[in-house]
């Protein structure tokens, strides 16, 4: 009688089970080498896209190789975290409603990274990013076979769409690497493109930073000009238009399943009533409501222009006498954004007659 040996499951297979263990939703494996959109980053960054984001062209030389940032490692394991597009648009950008995906996608990579060493049996070189470095995770992440880049600059899942997180855990450790990910699904759509409010998008995959409205409320750290303030609407933090419009997330987003990342209670609401909440921090309070969130990265001044804008876009008589309770403010950029608000609100009011036919209309 013969005996049947069952075949060996190999180490990527067990890398990627733990890694759906410990509760990502994607996972790949990718050697590490020369990143191949190098030279249209470097062109990005040349032609002024990138803002004030002056921490992004330091680096460029590991940028354009991911065995540099960490020179012992040799492959990644390249991961994706949903943070659920089902989620009803809002004021807040939906990947930082929660707690901060960094802190949350460092932990489970360095458990990764434990496990493996556990399971191997000896201790294994390794470090784990999550925008925490100079790599270009899109890169790595395509490499691996996690999706392709959207005409929105987005990676794209064909599973799960775009409203994921993505990671890698760098490791000095021979792996069989994924096929990369080389089709473009995105085919003749431009919705993206055509449903940005500003107009951000140069080309396909191309976006001018300068004009998101991302980098206007989270990275910008000056002024917000003044023919974007109304294009920006309601949105306080980030912006998930070129996403809410994209036909794989309509089909394809995922419910919300990740504690960490539901919302907190302060930032629930419509635009105008987190606006408020948000004038009425002190210093303490921004600390304790915003503690462990991914909003702090805009400071306390960059969220008080951002709610004022708001208000000058959706505010009445009644957030006027509010706005008009912080002024003078001790900030001179928020003093001037405050003073555009109201311009802005007073020149909706309607006029005196015009107030009177409209109540009395009302009440026929």
């Amino acid at each position: 009688m013969s005996t049947v040996v069952p075949e060996a499951i190999s180490i990527e297979s067990l890398i990627k089970a733990q890694a759906y263990g410990l509760g990502f939703d994607l996972v790949g494996i990718t050697s590490l080498g020369p990143v191949e959109t190098a030279a249209e980053f470097d062109a990005w960054i040349a032609r002024g896209h990138a803002g004030e984001m002056d921490y992004l062209p330091r680096g460029a030389e590991k940028r354009r190789d991911t065995r540099l940032p960490y020179p012992s490692a040799t492959h990644a394991i390249v991961v994706g975290l949903d943070y659920g597009g089902r989620q009803p648009a809002g004021p807040v950008a939906r990947y930082a409603r929660g707690d901060d995906y960094h802190d949350v996608m460092i932990r489970r990579l360095k458990d990764l990274h434990r496990w493996l060493e556990l399971e191997l049996g000896r201790s294994i070189s390794g470090k784990p990013y999550v925008d925490t470095g100079p790599i270009l995770e899109r890169d790595l992440a395509r490499r691996a076979g996690i999706g392709w880049f959207g005409k929105n600059t987005n990676l794209i899942n064909p599973g799960i769409g775009s409203f994921f997180f993505i990671g890698a855990l760098l490791v000095d450790l021979d792996l069989e690497s994924d096929s990369p990910f080389e089709s473009d699904r995105c085919g003749s759509c431009t919705r993206c493109l055509d449903a940005c409010p500003t107009g951000a998008f140069v080309d396909e995959r191309i976006l001018d930073a300068n004009k998101c409205i991302s980098y206007l409320t989270i990275e910008a750290r000056g002024a917000i000009p003044v023919e974007f303030r109304e294009m920006i609407g309601d949105h306080i933090y980030g912006c998930d238009v070129c996403q809410d419009v994209c036909p794989w997330n309509a089909r394809f987003a995922q419910e919300l399943h990740e504690d960490a990342f539901r919302p907190r209670e302060f930032v629930e609401g419509d635009g105008r009533s987190l606006a408020r909440r948000i004038l009425a921090l002190d210093e303490g309070s921004f600390l304790r409501e915003l503690k462990g969130s991914p909003m702090k990265r805009a400071k306390q001044r960059g969220l008080t222009r951002n709610a004022v804008v708001v208000l000058g876009n959706l505010g009445d008589e009644i957030d006027a006498q509010f706005l008009s309770q912080v002024r003078p403010h001790s900030d001179p950029i928020v003093q001037e954004h405050i003073d555009w608000a109201l311009n802005s609100i007073t020149s909706r009011a309607p006029e005196p007659e015009e107030a009177r036919i409209r109540i009395d209309s009302e009440t026929a």
